[in-house]
């Protein structure tokens, strides 16, 4: 598989577990951190790695 579909795919799914954690962990409290405020920050890095795999398959497929 080619490096760009990879960082692709692993953004996707960083981004659907920060989702599951965002959704499914509002009511929970850990001592030490949030488990839905940890899902927005995963949402955000996961959408950002997917852009950043888009943006390298549309290179290369110019290239």
């Amino acid at each position: 598989m080619a490096p760009a579909r990879k960082t692709f795919l692993t953004g996707l799914a960083v981004f659907v577990i920060g989702l599951a954690l965002w959704l499914f962990g509002l009511d929970v409290e850990i001592v030490v951190f949030t488990p839905s405020k940890i899902g927005v920050v995963m949402m955000v890095l996961g959408a950002i790695e997917a852009a950043y795999g888009l943006y390298r398959m549309a290179r290369d497929e110019r290239a």
